[in-house]
C-alpha cells in the first residue's frame, strides 16, 4: 500500500473569500479522482483582509502586496505546508518580490494557464480579470516566448468588468445583467482573433464557463488546483 505521508500539503494564500474558497473546494473534489473517494491532501489556509491588499493595490504598493502574501507564507510554513498557491491573479504583481523572500516554493498562477493553452494549441488568448490585473504584466510577460499571442478588452470594458468584480463577484452577488456584459467582453475577443479566454480573475468562474461562453476558457482557478494537486501526489 501506498504511504500517504508522500503527498505534500498545500499551503493556499488567500486574498478574495470567494476565489480562495472556490479553489479549496476544487482540490477536495478533484483530489478524490487521484487518491479515492472523499480523500484529498492536507491544506491549509491563511487569509489577509482584502481590504488591505485593495489599499495595496490602489497605490500600486508591489512591496506592501508581497509583504502580505510573505506573512502569509510564514504562517502556512509553520503549519506544515510544503509548498504555496494563491488563487488571485492580481496579487500575482508581486510575485517576483514574493519568490525572493518566501520561506517555501510556489506555483505561479499564469503557468498553469499558459501549460493548459499550450496543451490546446490556442494562438491567441484574451486576458480578462480586475482592472489592476488586465493592465498589468502578469500573463504577457510569461506568455513571452511561448508563440501565444494576446489581448485586452477596450479600456472601458477593462474598467467596467473590474468593478463588476469588486462591487459583485468578489461578495458572491450574480446579476443576469452582469454576465451578458461579460459575454459580450468575450464576443469582443473572439472577433479580435483570440481563440480563448482567460478568466484572469478566480472569480469570475461563478458566472462564465464554456458552456455560457463563446470562446473556450481558461479557468485560472481550476488550472491552479489541479497543479497544485498533481504536485501534491507527485510522490505518492
Amino acid at each position: 500500500m501506498k504511504d500517504r505521508k508522500d503527498i505534500k500539503h498545500i499551503g493556499i494564500v488567500g486574498c478574495s473569500a470567494e476565489g480562495a474558497a472556490l479553489c479549496y473546494k476544487t482540490i477536495c473534489i478533484e483530489s478524490g479522482k487521484y487518491l479515492g473517494e472523499h480523500a484529498h491532501p492536507e491544506i491549509s489556509m491563511h487569509t489577509h483582509s482584502l481590504a488591505r491588499y485593495v489599499e495595496y493595490l490602489d497605490s500600486n504598493d508591489l512591496q506592501g502586496i508581497s509583504d502580505l502574501m510573505l506573512s502569509s507564507a510564514d504562517k502556512l510554513k509553520s503549519q506544515g505546508a510544503d509548498f504555496l498557491i494563491c488563487p488571485d491573479n492580481t496579487i500575482h504583481q508581486a510575485f517576483n518580490y514574493v519568490e525572493e523572500g518566501s520561506p517555501l516554493p510556489w506555483l505561479h498562477i499564469s503557468d498553469s494557464v499558459i501549460a493548459a493553452a499550450q496543451v490546446e494549441g490556442y494562438r491567441k488568448l484574451g486576458i480578462l480579470g480586475t482592472q489592476w490585473l488586465v493592465e498589468s504584466d502578469v500573463y504577457p510577460s510569461r506568455l513571452e516566448g511561448t508563440g501565444i499571442d494576446w489581448l485586452r478588452p477596450p479600456q472601458e470594458v477593462i474598467e467596467r468588468i473590474g468593478y463588476l468584480i469588486m462591487s459583485e463577484l468578489v461578495n458572491g452577488i450574480v446579476r443576469d445583467e452582469t454576465v451578458k456584459y461579460f459575454q459580450d467582453g468575450i464576443s469582443y475577443l473572439k472577433q479580435a482573433g483570440c481563440d480563448a479566454v482567460i478568466l484572469g480573475c478566480t472569480e469570475i468562474p461563478l458566472i462564465i464557463n464554456d458552456g455560457n461562453s463563446v470562446l473556450p476558457t481558461l479557468n485560472s482557478n481550476r488550472l491552479l488546483a489541479q497543479a497544485a494537486i498533481h504536485k501534491a501526489i507527485a510522490a505518492y
